[in-house]
């Protein structure tokens, strides 16, 4: 058995293993470096760079970690049960059978009016960052350990308004109702489930748009208490320190990481 397995009562191992999905890239794979990087291994997905995800993977493994690159749309929830038995095999082929942490970070950007967002966009943001995070826990629930964490990413933006953004901060508005509910039926298996609201963040989401354009990327730093936009490892470390048994009190929270964007 791992030396940072643990085993209940009933004899189960719980593998100190998290699940990051959409880890391969942006936001999510500086979450899986940081939570490789304070002795957790990490199962992440990826949805359609192969490589760019077997990078990851090698270069996690050169740090000590264990870890698996899987393949999975969070827009369709019919996969996930083929899924669930994926992640039951790197589980066993590790010597475990639960993992411990769990992050729902996949997902996309849409920039349009309420006037021109189609019906097409509003139900492909709907299904990747509701009906996915929603059936995906629902479905890994049975393999996750008593006493684990979830996180649920949201944005800066369910809290305050931009144009352009109103399908994709709804999604993330729902997020954080589904957190609360989460957190609530979960608490007597004492897991612990809880929101992250990134602010403005220089990745390739939405076509790079912070990164990328001069002008938004000062128009956000002028708004940030701190006095520039975000970058991924002020996000991951965040997302990693939830994991901590300090942070175990910590339950059903909204927790906004923006450098004070937009107060």
């Amino acid at each position: 058995m791992d030396p940072q397995d643990t085993r209940t009562q009933d004899g189960v191992a719980e593998g100190r293993v998290a699940i990051v999905t959409g880890g391969s890239r942006g936001l999510g794979r500086n979450m899986v470096q940081s939570i490789a990087g304070r002795g957790t291994d990490v199962i992440f997905t990826y949805r359609s760079n192969e490589a760019e995800a077997d990078a990851l993977a090698s270069e996690l493994e050169g740090m000590g970690r264990r870890a698996a690159a899987l393949q999975l749309d969070v827009g369709d929830a019919g996969t996930f049960d083929a899924f669930v038995e994926r992640v039951r095999g790197v589980l066993l082929n590790w010597g475990t059978d639960r993992f411990r942490f769990l992050v729902n970070n996949a997902g996309i950007g849409v920039h349009a009016s309420v006037a021109e967002t189609t019906e097409a966009q509003f139900d492909q943001l709907m299904n990747i960052h509701v009906k996915g995070p929603f059936f995906l826990t629902q479905k890994l629930l049975p393999l996750m350990a008593d006493g684990g964490r979830i996180v649920n990413v949201s944005t800066g933006l369910a809290r305050f308004a931009q144009p352009g953004f109103a399908a994709y901060a709804s999604a993330k508005g729902a997020v954080e109702v589904m957190t609360r509910y989460m957190a609530l039926e979960l608490g007597p298996r004492q897991i612990a489930v809880n929101a992250i609201a990134p602010g403005a963040i220089e990745t390739d989401f939405g076509g790079g748009v912070v990164r990328d354009n001069p002008g938004m990327n000062e128009m956000v730093a002028s708004h940030t208490a701190l006095g520039r936009a975000g970058l991924p490892e002020d996000i991951g470390g965040v997302v990693a320190s939830l994991f901590s048994p300090e942070m175990g009190w910590v339950n059903a929270q909204r927790i906004e990481a923006s450098g004070g964007q937009n107060l």
